[in-house]
């Protein structure tokens, strides 16, 4: 079983019966920045799901701010965060400001940033110098500055704790989801057909990222090739990362739109994710949502995500990886175990849970 979602410092005692009622808090700021971006990757992915299911919670409770569409570039979308959201937020008299997406505005007073992993001090080497020196220096100003720091899983919160020295009180796990739109039925033929998947193929989702392992997958592409099944690859490249050499074997789709996503992964006849750090996994949970077998590293925040619902391996034996991939791919009583433990396992996880516990934790600090 998934470990409850949440932390015990979102369970808070409850108001006083007998105790005057103050005045009401002012609203919660959701920062926008993250999901109004024009790519969805993971932190997006948080912010994307996160915000509008808030607000269907509590209208009356949350307001979103956003930067303009000309400022949702990376070095104006910061300007933006740091200058321009505490002075919008103080117009609305907003009683905190929570940020999804690993930065909040170091001048406002009552910050709930969302770090979903330490991976910029753990991999530093998977990052470009700016990109660490700024979440090195203000990424750990705002959390140690803020009101609460929630993150993705108890292996992120252990990290944060042991990398970051942020303090266990002020640490909150709140775990992701899935959105209803994963699964089996996915339209895969329309994928295949827009994508000119004309063969069988196994998938990893991943960005062009050091850390995620992607150049020890092309044993696992030459073998999967002598049996006719493709190895695709489908992500991002982002200015920020050092990126991966090309990887020879696979064949790398770029970044997939939202809508394919679904489709992609429920065509796949296995999902890979040799990453040798990830803070949660979601793309393991919606390749298991979509019933497709899933080989994860045993690194990280992997095993605690997936149970016993992958094959989990070593993701430097490039021999051991590519030989799950292939039983993943051509064993039909393993595939049918993964399958059905993966669909137990992805259940567990939703969307509706996080911002159930999102919203508790927000609505108590708002008051406290």
């Amino acid at each position: 079983m998934v470990p409850p979602v949440g932390h015990p410092h979102l369970s808070r005692p409850g108001p006083d019966p007998g105790a005057e009622a103050g005045p009401e808090p002012g609203p919660v700021v959701l920062n926008g920045r993250a999901s109004a971006r024009p790519r969805i990757t993971g932190v997006e992915r948080w912010a994307a799901e996160l915000i509008p299911r808030l607000i269907a919670l509590a209208p009356d409770r949350y307001t979103v701010l956003a930067p303009p569409r000309p400022a949702r570039g990376r070095e104006l979308g910061q300007a933006w965060e740091q200058l321009l959201l505490p002075v919008q937020a103080a117009r609305r008299r907003a009683s905190l400001i929570f940020s999804p997406a690993n930065l909040a505005p170091v001048l406002w007073p009552r910050n709930v940033v969302m770090l979903h992993d330490a991976a910029v001090l753990r991999e530093p080497q998977a990052y470009s110098p700016a990109y660490r020196a700024w979440h090195r220096r203000f990424g750990l100003l705002c959390a140690r500055r803020a009101v609460m720091v929630v993150t993705v899983s108890e292996f992120s919160r252990r990290e944060l704790i042991e990398l970051g020295g942020l303090e266990q009180g002020k640490l909150a796990v709140i775990r992701g989801g899935v959105d209803k739109r994963f699964g089996p039925h996915a339209d895969y033929e329309r994928v295949a057909r827009r994508l000119n998947l004309n063969r069988p193929y196994a998938l990893t989702v991943a960005t062009d990222d050091r850390r995620k392992n992607l150049q020890v997958l092309r044993q696992a592409a030459q073998r999967l090739g002598r049996l006719g099944v493709d190895l695709v690859w489908a992500g991002d490249t982002r200015p920020y990362i050092n990126h991966a050499s090309s990887i020879a074997g696979i064949r790398a789709l770029g970044y997939v739109d939202e809508a394919d996503l679904p489709g992609l992964y429920a065509g796949a006849r296995a999902f890979v994710l040799p990453s040798r750090y990830e803070g949660l996994g979601l793309t393991c949970l919606e390749a298991m949502a979509c019933g497709t077998p899933v080989v994860a590293a045993d690194r990280a925040a992997l095993p605690e995500t997936c149970g016993s619902a992958a094959l989990l391996v070593d993701p430097d034996d490039a021999g051991v990886i590519a030989a799950a991939v292939v039983r993943a791919v051509g064993d039909s009583a393993l595939r049918l175990r993964l399958r059905e433990a993966g669909l137990r396992r992805a259940a567990q996880y939703t969307w509706e849970r996080a911002a159930r516990d999102a919203d508790a934790l927000l609505s108590g600090l708002a008051r406290a």
